[in-house]
């Protein structure tokens, strides 16, 4: 959003119009705006504002309208089976109305659409070919790699085996993160993305499987997981059907604005808060003491200790966000390490702030 804003709404024929004042950004955001749109945004002399508002409309119309058909079932509106339909397809309805409306009600507005590559040739890395040096700096990258994917991986095994989640088959961590292993082996000789247990997808799978219930406990309202579906299919078909999408290039994917992509994802962001307990105290923070749910951990711990924990622990976020998001090429490729070293930190630092017994409570398992 912000690199459509800063080529269309603040833009230099936008600025010398004098409709609005000229707006600057700092100098190394500027910098690196450049380098990644080099080749790609061409500078036209219009002012284009209604490209960036447009923009805006459909990014937080795909989120208002994917949310809103999301948390249908909460209404009392139509029948009980029909408003779980409407909830289970919120997104493929929010994702194809806002591309109706980008691509043909707002036709004469230009809008970023969907890129791909039609020459992409399917051989293999010429891997043997590369010399001594470049090879031990592909080992350092490949560890520090290495290291996310274990990270990912397991924090999603771990999240999708909670006991909260009342799965009856037993996990694989190890099995797992080996044939992940395998997998991406095989892809990165062709250059094909990786794949892993990632957050929030696999959490949201095991959501969408389940048959969850309402219950109240002294005023605040709870979504109970009663049973899940354990099934390989939904996997095996939504990949089956990741593999098939690639018929529908160039069309109809190129009617799907890059808009609507960025609200896909915020969506994704949004509902993944539900049931997440460090986003729970975060709002603690800013509620009193009285109108607090009344879940095991602030039974258990005093109010100072559970805020304690919360700000370590957006402490970290941060850090996470500046290596994650930086704009040097160089910091992003730490990020791996710096998952690995929040480890340590959380062992040996945090306990010295927030008492065991008390973190057994906030970081143990749901109870």
């Amino acid at each position: 959003m912000y690199k459509n804003f800063n080529n269309n709404y603040f833009s230099h024929a936008c600025s010398e119009e004098g409709s609005t004042p000229s707006v600057e950004f700092p100098l190394w955001i500027a910098n690196s705006t450049i380098n990644e749109t080099q080749g790609e945004v061409s500078l036209t002399s219009a002012c284009k504002r209604e490209n960036s508002l447009l923009f805006l409309l459909l990014m937080c119309g795909t989120v208002w309208l994917a949310v809103s058909l999301y948390n249908f079932n909460k209404t009392p509106y139509l029948q009980a089976s029909k408003r779980e339909i409407l909830a289970d397809y919120a997104l493929p309805v929010a994702v194809i109305s806002m591309s109706f409306l980008g691509s043909f009600v707002f036709r004469d507005v230009a809008t970023d659409q969907f890129r791909y590559t039609d020459n992409y040739p399917l051989t293999r890395a010429p891997v043997e070919e590369l010399p001594w040096m470049a090879s031990l700096a592909a080992l350092g990258m490949g560890f520090a790699l290495s290291l996310l994917f274990f990270m990912d991986q397991n924090i999603s095994a771990a999240m999708v085996n909670n006991p909260c989640n009342k799965l009856k088959k037993g996990p694989a961590y190890h099995l797992d993160l080996f044939v992940v292993g395998i997998i991406n082996g095989f892809l990165s000789l062709y250059g094909l993305p990786w794949m892993h247990g990632v957050l929030p997808h696999s959490p949201l799978h095991v959501r969408s499987l389940a048959d969850v219930e309402e219950r109240v406990e002294q005023g605040h309202v709870y979504e109970i997981i009663v049973k899940v579906r354990e099934t390989r299919v939904t996997g095996i078909a939504s990949h089956i059907l990741i593999g098939l999408s690639i018929f529908l290039l160039p069309y109809p994917m190129a009617y799907i604005p890059t808009a609507v992509l960025d609200g896909l994802f915020l969506y994704m962001a949004i509902t993944s808060l539900n049931g997440n307990q460090m986003f729970e105290r975060i709002t603690l923070l800013f509620m009193e003491q009285a109108a607090y749910p009344p879940n095991h951990y602030i039974r258990r711990c005093p109010q100072r200790k559970i805020h304690t924990f919360t700000m370590c622990q957006v402490f970290q976020l941060a850090i996470m966000c500046f290596f994650g998001f930086s704009p040097w090429s160089y910091v992003k490729m730490v990020f791996p390490v710096i998952i690995f070293l929040l480890l340590p930190f959380r062992h040996k630092i945090v306990p010295c702030l927030v008492d065991g017994k008390y973190l057994e409570a906030l970081d143990g398992e749901h109870q």
